[in-house]
């Protein structure tokens, strides 16, 4: 006997939210969609979604809520603020957290909502940017209890290829920031490695294609080269969202006495792109701080 699929509540459809919640239509699930900019919602809703009035609404309608937010802060209000998540009862029901946020706020923000609501606090942040959301090949690291995730667990292979559970409440999001180091630190490398093979007169187009296989391979190689040499016209994220997870990275290491040399100087890298007022751009823009001027 077929079990019935939970009705899920999606919160915050930018630029990640909105293709994982069609994504979920597509998959044959309910949803409700709420988010701060109405417009956003739109496209969502042309493919079957409900729109919720606030995030309380959207909370009482679902058993499975997920929530895709810019920053901790935004997290903070939309569990915790008027019309929030924890104004509707959620016994039986989880919160589904795919913003990338602080660890240790996690923790708090978990224990806060199941005080006052009863609902449970699964932190899932992801990585394969808008085009894994797109194909649904996202790779999902998730911190909290293990019967929860499991449950849930069907509800994001919607999106993604690649679920792994790593911990209690917080794990996920610390998972994230070792991602980031990686991830931060190789784009700003790669753009070095762009703009060595220009100033020497060398194809740089070509390094994904002389790379592959090797050990400099990798995806971002790959994505982002073409990027950087090429242009590009469609949105991967900003460059700021980086530095902003590379500046939790670094109160992160303090707080646990971790050394970390390489995201350190790429923290002061992508520092330096926002302060020449291209912090919103795509980390392509990472190239332009080492090209050469022309007289």
């Amino acid at each position: 006997m077929a079990t019935e699929k939970p009705i899920v509540a999606f919160l915050g459809l930018g630029l990640m939210g909105l293709p994982m919640s069609i994504r979920l239509l597509a998959a044959g699930y309910r949803v409700h969609v709420w988010n701060r900019s109405r417009p956003k919602i739109l496209p969502a809703l042309g493919k079957g979604a409900i729109e919720a009035a606030s995030p309380r609404d959207a909370a009482r309608a679902a058993e499975v809520i997920c929530t895709c937010l810019t920053d901790t802060r935004a997290v903070e209000e939309v569990a915790f603020g008027a019309d929030g998540l924890a104004e509707a009862e959620g016994r039986g029901k989880i919160l589904v957290d795919h913003s990338s946020i602080r660890p240790d706020a996690t923790r708090t923000f978990a224990e806060r909502l199941a005080s006052r609501s009863g609902m449970q606090w699964v932190d899932a942040p992801v990585s394969g940017g808008v085009k894994g959301a797109q194909e649904g090949t996202l790779a999902i690291m998730c911190g909290g209890h293990p019967e929860a995730i499991d449950r849930v667990r069907p509800v994001l292979s919607s999106y993604a290829r690649n679920i792994t559970h790593m911990g209690p409440a917080g794990a996920g999001q610390t998972t994230k920031l070792c991602n980031q180091i990686i991830v931060g630190s190789t784009l700003a490398v790669i753009a070095e490695a762009v703009t060595l093979a220009q100033n020497s007169g060398v194809d740089a187009a070509m390094l994904p294609q002389a790379f592959a296989g090797g050990f400099a391979d990798s995806k971002p190689l790959q994505i982002w080269v073409p990027r950087m040499v090429n242009g590009y016209s469609d949105a991967i994220g900003p460059a700021n969202t980086l530095l902003k997870d590379l500046d939790v990275i670094a109160e992160v290491a303090r707080a646990t006495g971790t050394p970390i040399p390489m995201a350190g100087l790429a923290r002061e890298i992508y520092r330096t792109l926002d302060a020449q007022g291209k912090g919103e751009e795509d980390p392509a823009a990472l190239a332009d701080l080492y090209r050469r001027r022309k007289p």
